[in-house]
């Protein structure tokens, strides 16, 4: 109640301001419309992180979810202020573009979830998945199933793995963990955006693997946990490398986040060897060129730009992530942005001084 009290609070103190000709809190420059495309994964939060920074800074920010391999080549072409990818830059994607910079936005966690009559909780390492999205394991019912779920009524029936079938962040997150847990999948298939599964149902973005899922009997899938809990989907305990069975928490993503960030926020964090870190943990991204002014982008735009940045860094856009089911940046990587935000130019110029 208190949220949704503040939330008409901001509203009505935007609307206030614009109805006497002011713009909210961007410094007084005019109000922009903003536009960014990329990842699913993250959709929920933004939604509501970008509702928010509309009403207490007057610009407007439209995403389009389509994925994060289309959020990429969008900014590629320059053709929207910001791309949101699960999957940071390569090395050697970054040197077929101009300067980014990659800020993190949120963490989350992919799971595995699956339609199963009468089976209430499921248990499942990275080697048994591996095996079930190689086509190895087919049946409900295999004995490698059975031995991770012995109290559990397994039935006799064909697994359908579901997919993505667009470029994806979410399956880069999900193949890097595998890539990780079992050497089998290392070798034949390896971490990527877009991965060759040799069985099974393809669906475009989460909501369409969620969708699949939530209406097929016997599938298995790997989705964004909101995408899940929405659907009321149930979704599988993953074994972590300390041995134990984990489900996605802000506080078991946040275990996952544990370790050493580097400077550029360009790391994987799936499969920590941390106490109670849920396995297919990540971080998702923004990301900008270093350098602001192209496609006749105003100043103006680039420090709107910069301006959502701060506001999803800050501590009342993080509190909303728990909300939501995702989990809060550390504050390590929440320091590194803003420095990096710093090196942010329009026409060779810090933004932010």
């Amino acid at each position: 109640m208190k949220k949704v009290f503040k939330s008409v609070m901001a509203l009505t103190i935007a609307l206030a301001m614009v109805a006497c000709g002011g713009n909210a809190n961007n410094g007084g420059r005019e109000s922009q419309e903003l536009s960014g495309a990329g990842a699913t994964f993250p959709l929920p939060f933004y939604n509501v992180v970008f509702e928010q920074f509309g009403q207490v800074n007057g610009d407007q920010v439209a995403y389009g979810g389509i994925g994060s391999g289309g959020g990429v080549r969008n900014l590629r072409d320059k053709i929207v202020d910001f791309a949101g990818s699960d999957a940071f830059l390569s090395d050697k994607e970054m040197a077929e573009m101009a300067p980014v910079v990659h800020i993190p936005t949120c963490m989350g966690a992919v799971v595995v979830a699956y339609n199963l009559d009468g089976v209430k909780e499921l248990k499942l390492s990275g080697e048994v998945i591996a095996q079930i999205f190689a086509g190895e394991i087919k049946m409900w019912n295999d004995e490698r199933l059975v031995a991770l779920n012995p109290d559990a009524k397994l039935p006799a029936e064909a697994i359908i793995p579901v997919y993505r079938s667009d470029g994806s962040g979410t399956t880069f997150v999900f193949t890097d963990y595998l890539t990780k847990a079992s050497s089998m999948w290392r070798e034949k298939f390896g971490t990527g955006k877009s991965v060759n599964f040799p069985s099974g149902q393809a669906a475009k973005g989460n909501p369409g693997v969620a969708g699949v899922i939530k209406q097929t009997k016997n599938t298995i899938g790997y989705v964004g946990s909101e995408y899940a809990f929405a659907q009321k989907i149930p979704y599988a305990r993953i074994q972590n490398p300390r041995g134990e069975f984990v489900l996605p928490s802000s506080a078991t993503i946040s275990a996952a986040a544990s370790g050493v960030i580097p400077a550029d926020t360009r790391c994987s964090i799936t499969n920590a060897d941390a106490a109670g870190a849920y396995p297919i943990s990540t971080f998702t991204w923004m990301i900008i060129y270093k350098e602001q002014n192209y496609s006749d982008r105003s100043k103006e735009q680039a420090m709107a730009t910069l301006d959502l940045l701060k506001y999803i860094l800050s501590d009342e856009a993080q509190h909303i992530t728990s909300e939501v089911h995702y989990a809060p940046l550390p504050a390590k990587a929440k320091e590194l942005s803003i420095t990096n935000l710093k090196t942010v130019t329009y026409d060779g110029v810090a933004i932010l001084q």
